[in-house]
Order: C-alpha cells, then structure tokens, then sequence
C-alpha cells in the first residue's frame, strides 16, 4: 500500500500541515527591529536580559521552543552544535521558552530541562507570549535569522533543512565580514529522544488528551465531561485510535487519573512512542506493554526491558524504540497511583 507522509514536512506543534522556509520582507519589520521583543521576556536564563543594542552587530539566531516538544527535541543538537561551531564568528543562538503546557510556565521546571539538556546559550522566557505574538510566530520549532543589522532575513518552520539553515548562518556571517570558519556543515550524533524520526515507518501523528484537540478517543460513550467516568477500553482498536481504562477525568488539555491502574491503549505505527506527562503529586511509577508483552529490546529511554518506568516530573518521557520491521502495534501505559496527568502522545 502507498501511503503520503503528512507528518514528514509537518513538525509543528501548532499546524501539521506547514513548514518551510520563507523569505521575509524587512520593510514589515517597524523600525525597531524584531529583536526589540526580547525586552518582552518575563525572565532569561543562562545569561543576563538582552537587547536589540547589545546584539547589534551580531547574527542572531532566534529559536521558539518548548521544552516537552519533540519536533523541536529533535532539532536541538544542531542548535548546540552551531553554538559551538561559529559562536566565536559573531553568531549569537537566543531560544524563546513559549511555553505550550500549563507546568511549562514554571521557571524551576524550565530551568531543570535546560540543565538537563545541556543549554548553554540564553533562554528569553515568553510566559505572556508577548515575542511569540511580536514575531507573529505559530510554531514550535522555528527559527528566525536575523542579521547584524537587526533585519529578519529568512525564517524556518519545523524539523529538517539543516544544512539549508548552516547555509543561511555562514551566508550572514559571511556578509558581516567573518572569515575562517569551516564551511562543511557540521555532523551531529543525536541520541534517545532527539535522534531524527524513522520517517518513512511513520504513520501516526502527534494526538492531544484534553477534550479541546483529542482525535479517535475510542472507549465506549466517549468523552464524559464534567465529571469522573470510569471508562473501559474496546477489544478492538483501529490505527491511530486510543481508549482509557479506569477513573479518569478528561479536561480541556489533560486526562487525570483519580484512582490507581489506570491504563491508556493506543494502536499506532511508528519507531518510537513518546508521552507528555506530569504528576499531580508525588513520584507514580508506571508500566508499559507492547502487544500486551514487556517491551524487552523495544523499551525507550524512560522506561527499562521489562516496561517499568516512573513519574517524577513534568516532561515528555520516552517510553518505545523499536528496530527492525516496524508494523501496526498496540501500546499500553498503566499507572500503579492516582495523581497523573497525560497531555500527548507524539511518535518518531
């Protein structure tokens, strides 16, 4: 059977169906620059506030982030591997922390993601979306390159085009008078969670929890709002489609287990299963299965062979890698505590 991949081009939180490059006009930007907005930030991290005048002169790469999204996870060692590489030409890497989750307006929380993945340029928190909306942003992943002069020249939506975006890099840098750097693209060896998608096997795309944006809920009678349900999963599930087992209730962006075993089944097909989760309260440990099995050789990095994981903070949490032949296969997650809230299933 052929299938289209509306997911390989797609690597956005906000719309599936869009990324790219673009040219921008600078005669749209106000005389102020675009880089102006960074005075909106609520707070930085790993460097004091900055602003349009302190980067003047510099290229500057603008990254909207989120730090549960895997689209943009996925991007991030060449974020860290072009900091390294041409930092000292005069590129200046500036994230934009937009957060998409209620636990992502959190600085603690933010902060422990960037430690722990190894952030090392500066992070403008957008708590109030005031640079998302000055950029007139929509997406996570995106990049804006900016030259020395503070004009907006190119920006860049979602995963890929990497040696596409190196090439924008060392063309303004280039034309800022930079000279010596290695114009060969840079090589990253990505790992667990940021290694690049298994494209061509996959077929099910990102799903939101919450009433608001959930797609193919299948338990019997649907959402019940308003309420606590103890909900049932079908014997059968098609591609793409999911089921709760259990006391759950399901808000506008999350379902909330409110007694112990809870369980939610998804059929998919795909690499990986990656889930955005956080505790209500305390540490719950949980167990995943995989055609009804232990998970053995096909465990993701949060969870061990025989499909055990725990809860402990707020984040997206790995939880299948698979090699080999990859086919149509039924996913189970069963929590050992209340006190859990799910967001998102994405998949690479």
């Amino acid at each position: 059977m052929n299938h289209s991949h509306p997911w390989r081009t797609a690597l956005s939180r906000f719309s599936p169906f869009a990324s790219g490059w673009s040219t921008v006009d600078p005669g749209e930007q106000g005389s102020a620059g675009p880089l102006a907005a960074l005075g909106l930030a609520t707070s930085w991290l790993n460097s004091p506030p900055l602003t349009a005048e302190a980067l003047h002169g510099r290229v500057v790469l603008v990254d909207f982030c989120t730090y549960t999204c895997v689209n943009w996870l996925r991007t991030l060692p060449y974020r860290r591997a072009w900091t390294e590489k041409y930092g000292r030409y005069g590129l200046a890497v500036i994230g934009v922390h937009t957060p998409e989750f209620d636990f992502e307006h959190d600085l603690g929380n933010v902060q422990r993601a960037v430690d722990e993945l190894e952030i090392d340029h500066p992070v403008a928190i957008d708590n109030d979306y005031a640079i998302w909306t000055s950029f007139e942003n929509h997406y996570w992943p995106a990049l804006y390159f900016v030259d020395v002069l503070g004009t907006v020249r190119h920006h860049h939506f979602g995963e890929g085009e990497y040696e596409q975006s190196e090439l924008m890099i060392q063309g303004l840098l280039a034309e800022a008078g930079a000279t010596g750097f290695d114009p060969e693209p840079v090589q990253v060896d990505a790992i667990g969670v940021e290694a690049a998608a298994g494209w061509d096997d996959l077929w099910s795309p990102e799903n939101y929890l919450g009433y608001e944006r959930a797609e193919n809920f299948a338990s019997p009678n649907g959402t019940v709002l308003g309420t606590v349900h103890d909900y049932v999963t079908p014997s059968d599930l098609a591609l793409n489609h999911w089921a709760l087992a259990g006391d759950w209730s399901i808000d506008r962006r999350a379902v909330l287990l409110n007694r112990a075993n809870g369980t939610i089944t998804y059929r998919f097909h795909a690499r990986d299963v990656n889930i955005v989760l956080a505790p209500s309260i305390g540490r719950v440990p949980f167990q995943v299965r995989i055609d009804g099995r232990p998970p053995t050789g096909a465990h993701g990095a949060d969870v061990d062979a025989d499909g055990n994981g725990l809860l402990d903070r707020p984040r997206l949490y790995q939880l299948i890698r698979q090699s080999g032949r990859i086919t149509d296969r039924t996913f189970e997650i069963v929590f050992h505590q209340a006190g859990v809230q799910a967001y998102a299933f994405t998949f690479g």
